[in-house]
């Protein structure tokens, strides 16, 4: 076999494919205190784990699921109290982000995406050949509305892409201005909405309901605890979905998934206490962190922090997981060189990291 695959070959590659990065998570590691990824420190109540044998015994795993999850779609529909035919399903809301991409992005469409944000909607961008427009931040890391609403006027992108509560800097923008924006925009805006559980400026879904070109995404894998069951949903115009759903492919929810999704929709007052909980968690690590003259907190919305002290932070973390904690180093966006980022888990973990920072700065 040849060692190499000749240049010929993998110039048929598209441009933009082979100019792309792969998505790694950068630092991972094996350690007992997981504080990377943003992830719910709740796994299912073992309760609710033995409720979803008796499904998992009844699956046909020879048979396909439906090409659309339809009982989840109709919970969903119900959960968000909007229409028929509104939602789509993913799995997970990374998948859906590439939807949007096929759907909606062409050679050359200017997509808007304020900076920093999650970086895989840049990367969604250019393999569909798009052009991202970045607002920079203001100085304090929030979402800069005058420079948006700007930048809207001036280019009117296909699509301009907001997330509020924000990743990564963890700030919610105010309704208002998300209105002003979506009032401002001829095309399409969509409204990442991944840790709205979490939101003290409350969801954005009412807008939907007054102004056709916006898009709601959501994922399960944050308030819900379901990160490792790749579960996530869109919320727009019926005529707007019923589009969409001719460039989805068939079966990308299995019924496993389905089940666990709409089992948890069937206990929301065990997920408003667990939200409940992680902001009280949240709010009593960031309080602990501040107490420090050597760190620097940042304000959030979500169940996350970042925060910087003077140490190098790529050192920082490697010194934290040498501790057995594991925290993302959020250097590889420009704005946050320095930062680190923590998500708070239980309060045992959360202890776990402030032992770890002290013995690490001294």
């Amino acid at each position: 076999m040849s060692k190499h695959v000749p240049e010929q070959l993998l110039a048929l590659i598209r441009p933009a494919v082979r100019a792309a990065k792969p998505y790694l998570v950068p630092g991972a590691r094996p350690v007992s205190v997981k504080l990377n990824q943003n992830e719910s420190p709740f796994d299912l109540p073992p309760v609710l784990k033995r409720e979803l044998l008796e499904a998992f015994f009844q699956i046909d795993f020879n048979r396909y699921p439906s090409e659309q999850p339809t009982k989840l779609i109709q919970a969903l529909e119900s959960h968000c109290g909007v229409g028929p035919g509104s939602i789509l399903v993913g799995n997970g809301s990374n998948e859906l982000t590439y939807t949007l991409g096929m759907c909606f992005v062409e050679e050359g469409d200017a997509v808007l995406t304020p900076t920093p944000m999650f970086a895989l909607y840049e990367s969604m961008v250019r393999l569909h050949g798009g052009v991202p427009l970045q607002a920079e931040c203001t100085t304090d890391y929030q979402v800069d509305c005058d420079a948006v609403v700007a930048t809207i006027e001036r280019v009117q992108p296909k699509l301009t892409i907001l997330a509020s509560p924000n990743n990564p800097t963890g700030l919610a923008i105010p309704k208002k201005e998300i209105e002003r924006i979506v009032k401002a925009a001829d095309g399409f805006v969509v409204i990442d909405e991944a840790y709205h559980e979490f939101n003290p400026e409350g969801a954005a879904l009412d807008l939907l309901m007054r102004y056709p070109n916006v898009i709601i995404l959501r994922t399960l894998s944050k308030a819900f605890g379901l990160a490792g069951l790749r579960l996530g949903y869109l919320v727009a115009r019926p005529e707007i979905i019923a589009e969409m759903m001719k460039s989805r492919l068939p079966f990308m929810v299995d019924r496993l998934a389905e089940q666990v999704g709409l089992l948890l929709l069937r206990h929301q007052d065990l997920i408003r206490d667990r939200v409940d909980q992680i902001k009280v968690y949240t709010e009593n690590l960031r309080q602990a962190m501040m107490q420090r003259d050597d760190i620097d907190v940042l304000p959030t919305d979500t169940n996350f922090i970042l925060f910087r002290t003077g140490h190098d932070p790529a050192e920082l973390l490697q010194n934290l997981a040498n501790h057995d904690v594991l925290v993302r180093n959020m250097g590889g966006y420009p704005q946050l060189k320095g930062y680190l980022r923590v998500t708070s888990g239980t309060p045992s973990e959360n202890k776990a990291f402030l032992d770890a920072l002290t013995t690490v700065l001294g």
